[in-house]
């Protein structure tokens, strides 16, 4: 019984608490939707905007959906990405990053992966906790500048995929959890392709994985 719950235990482990988004609200009701139509299998559809709705609020949904995703994921590797295996933040040999958040660090420095993760995902963090960005109440607008916002979370929230692919690719195996690491990854390639949200130099380090995910379904 042991071994189980401790099984059960690391598969639902989150880097940082899971963002909930309030039930009964509509953007609920949308997040069911994305849930429903991505049951079907059809990617290209399921990040489609459903008629009538609102491209913010879409975008607002999906990006909260791929913070949860993506720190459940990071979550399940975090024993492997440390100070000593993972010195620096990169993606492979020819891409490193330097974190900066523009207001409490302006000037990008150097750091190793899990602290670049953690300053990344609690950036993340605040700016979904922000009810000035993402209004959770029906009727507020969202702000002028939600899209420039929303690119870049998106952005950041990629170099966390790269970093698994690129350094942990063999821990993911070992605990098979690929085909989830696949699917998730998939699935935000298509919705940032679908509204154009990520420059394309941007998706460089991990563009070969990319180019086989998308072409079965062009």
């Amino acid at each position: 019984t042991f071994y189980i719950f401790t099984v059960v235990n690391r598969s639902s482990k989150t880097f940082k608490p899971k963002k909930n988004i309030p039930e009964g609200s509509h953007q609920y009701e949308l997040l069911k939707h994305a849930e429903a139509t991505l049951g079907s299998g059809n990617l290209r559809m399921a990040v489609m905007l459903p008629d009538g709705e609102d491209l913010n609020e879409w975008v607002a949904v999906n990006t909260v959906d791929f913070f949860n995703q993506i720190n459940m994921l990071y979550g399940t590797i975090t024993d492997f990405c440390t100070e000593e295996s993972c010195p620096l933040m990169s993606a492979g040999p020819k891409y490193e990053y330097h974190w900066a958040d523009g207001t409490n660090i302006k000037k990008p420095i150097k750091c190793s992966a899990p602290k670049y993760i953690d300053y990344l995902m609690t950036w993340v963090q605040d700016q979904l906790d922000d009810e000035t960005l993402f209004p959770a109440k029906i009727g507020v607008p969202f702000p002028k500048n939600f899209m420039s916002v929303a690119k870049t979370i998106l952005k950041r929230l990629f170099r966390v995929y790269a970093h698994i692919y690129h350094q942990h690719f063999d821990s993911v195996i070992q605990l098979q959890e690929e085909a989830h690491l696949n699917t998730s990854f998939k699935h935000f390639i298509f919705f940032v392709q679908e509204f154009n949200l990520i420059d394309r130099k941007e998706l460089a380090p991990l563009q070969e994985l990319i180019e086989k995910l998308t072409s079965k379904d062009r």
